[in-house]
């Protein structure tokens, strides 16, 4: 049987927040940020084990709580978001097989739901590379120039937006991140490593509640969200 192994990019510092405290570590319900999103993860009792990549001046996470959860190990990130994410890879390397799954998640991203992650590992346990949550695009998307003018008009249709997790094959992700440095080609998540090489990653219906914490007022709202989900 396939082990799942989940890593979480943390080692950002969420400057569009416009503060200096990283936006994981922002107080949200009587915790940080980070705490919700692992805390879900850690719910997930398909996971093995979860890899949380820090910044190598952080200062924070080994206070919480969460920091001392067996299954919880740390490793130093880098510059991009790829970059973290491979430093996880290399680091499980001698814990897991090539076939073996690694589940993503935005360590931001901390009103997702455990049952819609148990959904995405069920959808793609026979799955040969891997996929992501998402969610149809319910707005008219439109593509622009570097003078935000209207180039043209996407076809709402077959625009959906893309969520984390996103799951793939050990083997097959570290390869496309490895691939995409050595061709320095800058991706903006793990299914864009792997449809550089070619891969077609399937994408799981998920919620539109599962926000990513980027400005300011997604506090406000990811607080609204969680005290729905409680109810």
């Amino acid at each position: 049987m396939s082990s799942i192994w989940a890593v979480v990019p943390a080692a950002g510092l969420g400057r569009r927040m416009g503060g200096e405290l990283p936006k994981q570590y922002l107080p949200l319900g009587g915790k940080t940020v980070i705490e919700h999103s692992l805390e879900c993860l850690l719910g997930i009792e398909e996971i093995d084990g979860l890899v949380v990549v820090l910044h190598k001046h952080d200062d924070r996470f080994a206070s919480l709580p969460v920091s001392n959860h067996q299954k919880v190990i740390t490793v130093v990130g880098g510059q991009e978001r790829s970059d973290s994410v491979l430093a996880a890879l290399n680091r499980l390397q001698k814990k897991v097989k090539l076939s073996d799954w690694v589940l993503v998640h935005d360590a931001v991203r901390c009103c997702v739901s455990g049952n819609k992650i148990k959904k995405l590992i069920q959808f793609l346990e026979h799955h040969e590379v891997g996929g992501i949550l998402g969610v149809p695009a319910n707005d008219s998307p439109k593509q622009i120039n570097s003078e935000q003018q209207i180039l043209s008009s996407l076809d709402q249709q077959t625009v959906w937006l893309a969520q984390t997790p996103q799951m793939f094959r050990f083997g097959l992700l570290r390869e496309a991140l490895q691939q995409a440095q050595r061709h320095q080609r800058e991706v903006v998540d793990e299914a864009a490593a792997l449809e550089f090489l070619g891969y077609l990653p399937n994408i799981v219906m998920g919620e539109y509640s599962n926000i990513k914490i980027t400005h300011p007022e997604d506090l406000a709202i990811a607080e609204i969200i969680m005290k729905r989900q409680l109810v």
